[in-house]
């Protein structure tokens, strides 16, 4: 077996179908040869956006047989990895914070995979440890402040934390079956009082007069990207946060992407009113993005979290996450999920200072999860008499 050697690719393009075949996560809408190539095509997650593409790829014997996702980013917004106060404390240190390497989806806080190594591969543990390895030498090599993996698996991050990496967590409130069986089944597992509150929210949306419909990518005209865009972006003008997805981003990731791309949409004639923009694999619905034209009842909830569940159980998914946030979620059935970042800070004063702060904040995120989870709406069981 030759040499393993590592390279850089300035763009998830110059990988082959078959590579992402080979390394990817099969059925997964992210992590294909599309969702990044499209992204970074598309301005995205580009330089000059902020995102330079510098992703790791492994190879041995003339075959490519691992990948690391890679970004030199010149700011925080996107990444998930909420370090706005870090940039804050190298400042007044006089150290230079940005620019930074992230490994992650660029604006998908999906949890998953990052060090992402052949099926065929029997030496996995060897191509992990040199993609973490180099990661570390180009942060060296260029005294770049920091190097973050976003939302990793449990076993990326056990590998990332014995190469040295400090590990942060955070919460998502997530969907799971339970064998429901149909919506009403998945009902039948709250209390009475929460049941009768969905059933309002549900009964509230449907009374709207608006026309509620759930389509594929592929299953949207190019046409209709323009009003479902602008619904998005209303969202963040709201806000006052950058959208930073284009109509004809959305439009070639629809097309690329077909059934991986699940939009429900709220239309009063044909004018559409409301979009929930989400993307699945074989077994899990991803939430990604809102956007409303004008307020109506309940309407959110349906849109978002209802008809989302209810696809699912239709279609045979076992997950729902909806994304990043919300408490709103846990009133109805999403529970709390710890997820875990991994941070390389090779600078020892800044990492003596980051270290407590992270393990302080280990205990909140557990004590937060099971503080919301005593909030769930689900049935209590019964205690048995003895």
């Amino acid at each position: 077996m030759n040499e393993l050697k590592i390279r850089i690719a300035g763009g998830a393009a110059e990988l082959s179908r078959d590579t992402w075949r080979d390394i990817g996560e099969p059925g997964h809408p992210f992590l294909n040869a599309d969702f990044l190539r499209v992204v970074e095509e598309r301005g995205v997650a580009a330089p000059e956006s902020g995102w330079q593409p510098l992703h790791l790829v492994a190879s041995q014997d003339g075959m490519d047989v691992g990948l690391l996702p890679l970004y030199l980013k010149s700011h925080s917004h996107g990444d998930f990895i909420y370090d706005w106060s870090w940039s804050s404390v190298w400042e007044r240190l006089g150290r230079r914070y940005y620019p930074r390497l992230v490994s992650g989806l660029p604006y998908t806080p999906v949890a998953g995979p990052r060090l992402l190594v052949s099926k065929r591969c029997t030496n996995g543990a060897e191509i992990r440890k040199a993609l973490v390895h180099t990661a570390r030498e180009i942060v060296a090599e260029n005294g770049f402040s920091t190097w973050h993996v976003a939302l990793a698996s449990p076993a990326d991050v056990d590998t990332l934390e014995e190469c040295g990496l400090l590990v942060s967590h955070d919460v998502q409130f997530q969907w799971s079956d339970a064998g429901f069986g149909d919506f009403d089944g998945f009902l039948q597992s709250f209390s009475a009082e929460k049941r009768r509150k969905v059933r309002a929210e549900r009964r509230r949306a449907a009374q709207s007069g608006l026309r509620i419909e759930v389509r594929h990518g592929d299953e949207i005209h190019a046409k209709e990207w323009p009003a479902l865009h602008a619904l998005y972006k209303s969202t963040f003008d709201r806000f006052g946060n950058f959208a930073a997805f284009s109509a004809e981003c959305f439009a070639e990731l629809a097309k690329t992407l077909g059934d991986r791309m699940v939009i429900f949409t709220a239309s009063d004639g044909e004018l559409p009113i409301a979009v929930s923009l989400c993307f699945r694999s074989d077994d899990t619905l991803f939430g990604r993005y809102w956007g409303a034209r004008r307020q109506v009842d309940s309407l959110h909830f349906e849109l978002c979290f209802y008809q989302g569940i209810d696809y699912c159980l239709r279609h045979g998914l076992t997950r729902f996450e909806p994304g990043a946030g919300g408490e709103h979620k846990i009133a109805r059935g999403f529970t709390p999920q710890i997820v875990r970042s991994a941070h390389w800070i090779p600078d020892a004063e800044m990492r003596r200072l980051i270290a407590p702060h992270l393990e302080r904040q280990k205990g909140g995120v557990a004590a937060y999860r099971d503080e919301a989870s005593a909030h769930l709406p689900f049935r209590q069981p019964e205690s048995s008499i003895t």
